[in-house]
C-alpha cells in the first residue's frame, strides 16, 4: 500500500484535536482537508483508508458517532478533517441543534478548506442534504472533489449509471472530479489521494 504521497509520509498521522464548540475550531493555517458526507456514509472509514489504518478514526454502524470535528495531522503539513455526517435524524434535537451550529460556524469561513471532499453512497440517489452541501461548495467556489463511495457493493454495469445520476442530481459541471471508492476495498484510494496533494501543491 502507498504510504508515500510526494513529500507525505501517511504513516505519521495522528489525532490532534477534537472540537466540540465552535471556539475550538482551527482558524486557516495549515492546509485543511474536510471530509463532509451524511451520517454513516463512511466518511470515517474513508479517512482510515487514506492513511492506511484502521482505527485511527472512529467507526461505528450507529449513524452519527462523529459528534466532534476532528483534526488529524499528517506528517506535520496539513490536516484531514473529519466532519459531524449530517442527516442524523435519530439523534436527540438539542445535539443536532448543537452539530448544525458546529459546522455552520466551520462552513462560515471557506478559505479554512484547502479542498472539500464530499461523500456520498454510490448506491443511491444524493439526498436533499447533499445537494445542500454541493451548492455550498458551487456557491464559495471551495474547491471539492465528490467520492462515491461503497462503489464494491455495485455490480460493475452500475457504476457508470450510478455516478452519471449522482453527477447530474448534484448539478456538477463536466470538469468537476467524481471517483469511485470502496473505503473497504481501497478502490480509488491513490486517484483521491493524488487529488489532495494537487490541493496542496
Amino acid at each position: 500500500m502507498l504510504m508515500q504521497i510526494g513529500p507525505l509520509n501517511l504513516h505519521n498521522a495522528a489525532l490532534k484535536l477534537t472540537a466540540g464548540a465552535p471556539a475550538q475550531l482551527l482558524k486557516a493555517g495549515k492546509p485543511q482537508i474536510a471530509f463532509a458526507g451524511r451520517s454513516n456514509v463512511g466518511k470515517s472509514s474513508l479517512v482510515n483508508c487514506l492513511l492506511g489504518r484502521k482505527k485511527l478514526a472512529r467507526v461505528s454502524g450507529e449513524p452519527g458517532k462523529t459528534i466532534t470535528v476532528n483534526y488529524y495531522d499528517i506528517d506535520g503539513k496539513l490536516f484531514f478533517v473529519d466532519l459531524p455526517g449530517y442527516s442524523y435524524a435519530s439523534v436527540a434535537k438539542t445535539e443536532r441543534d448543537r452539530w448544525g451550529k458546529l459546522m455552520e460556524d466551520f462552513f462560515a469561513d471557506p478559505e479554512r478548506i484547502t479542498l472539500g471532499i464530499m461523500i456520498v453512497d454510490a448506491r443511491h440517489k444524493p439526498t436533499a442534504d447533499d445537494e445542500t452541501m454541493a451548492a455550498w461548495f458551487h456557491s464559495t467556489g471551495c474547491p471539492m472533489v465528490v467520492v462515491a463511495n461503497k462503489c464494491d457493493k455495485l455490480k460493475k454495469s452500475e457504476i457508470e449509471p450510478n455516478l452519471a445520476r449522482i453527477r447530474a442530481t448534484l448539478l456538477l459541471p463536466d470538469d468537476a472530479v467524481l471517483l469511485p471508492f470502496s473505503a473497504e476495498k481501497g478502490t480509488g484510494r491513490e486517484a483521491l489521494l493524488g487529488e489532495i496533494l494537487r490541493a496542496v501543491g
